[in-house]
């Protein structure tokens, strides 16, 4: 593995930040509303509460999350990449350290915003973690490895999977914490979807009278083919060549620029592409 002090500082800032604000998160709006987020750490703080309550034991945080996150992270190591999974460990030994540390602090006690703004809290930490090529861990590592084999957006799956896992709370907790957290969590995953695109993908057709330059811009950015076919513009008569390419959503409005650049005139039609199968370019997370 090669080092850049630069970016990967960087990466470790963010890792560590993240991790920062879930433990604040989790200390405040997640604690005083009595809520199960989700992943590894709602069912750490399920475990937490299965213990309280039917054993009269109270448990720390760090032991069981750090426990629930060697399954995923040896997915990682071992499907998604050695710097990625690295990266993780720094914001889940964040989140499993501070978690006990920090006091607990009541900001407000009215449940529907804790559920709103204490998800958007929590898709903006994970976000981080993303930005800088890492994760949070728990089902975000699952998550990335289906989005990455099978070149789908996997968030709504594991907002799924959660909806489980807070079921399960709703028999320990009340069932109106279950259905308060189930909006923290589609806070959450609204969040993420705004933040990273990096999974989100864009259809282009370009009419262009420069389709040199343009399949040039679109090869030299994003690594990516396209295909070019010649039409008859109705209007004028004219012929032209139309390109047709799928990009990754986060590379679009720099790869428009550019195109700009290259042809002025280029008329291009984005369309929001849900799933593709066959050969497609995904940036390697190390």
């Amino acid at each position: 593995m090669t080092i850049d002090i630069k970016k990967d500082g960087k990466r470790i800032f963010l890792c560590i930040l993240a991790g920062v604000v879930i433990s604040v998160n989790i200390r405040t709006f997640v604690h005083t509303g009595g809520l199960l987020p989700g992943g590894m750490s709602g069912l750490t703080i399920l475990l937490q509460n299965v213990f309280k309550k039917y054993l009269g034991i109270s448990i720390p945080y760090g032991v069981p999350y750090i426990l629930l996150n060697l399954g995923p992270i040896l997915l990682g190591f071992k499907k998604i990449g050695k710097k990625f999974t690295l990266y993780s460990c720094i914001a889940i030994l964040t989140v499993t350290i501070l978690t006990d540390i920090i006091p607990l602090r009541t900001i407000t006690s009215d449940v529907l915003l804790i559920s709103v703004f204490g998800g958007i809290v929590n898709g903006f930490a994970i976000s981080l973690c993303l930005f800088a090529g890492a994760t949070s861990g728990g089902t975000d590592f699952i998550s990335i490895y289906i989005s990455e084999k099978f070149g789908v957006d996997a968030w709504n799956y594991i907002l799924g999977f959660n909806a489980v896992i807070l079921t399960c709370g709703g028999f320990v907790s009340g069932w109106d914490k279950a259905l308060y957290s189930i909006i923290f969590q589609f806070a959450s995953t609204q969040m993420i979807h705004t933040m990273y695109k990096h999974y989100n993908k864009n259809t282009l057709f370009i009419v262009t009278d420069k389709p040199e330059e343009i399949t040039a811009v679109i090869d030299r950015m994003t690594k990516h083919g396209a295909t070019k076919m010649d039409v008859v513009g109705t209007y004028e008569g004219t012929k032209r060549t139309m390109i047709y390419s799928v990009i990754s959503a986060d590379e679009l409005k720099a790869v428009l620029q550019h195109i700009r650049a290259a042809d002025e005139k280029a008329f291009i039609n984005v369309i929001k592409t849900d799933q593709i199968s066959g050969r497609f370019h995904m940036r390697p997370n190390d």
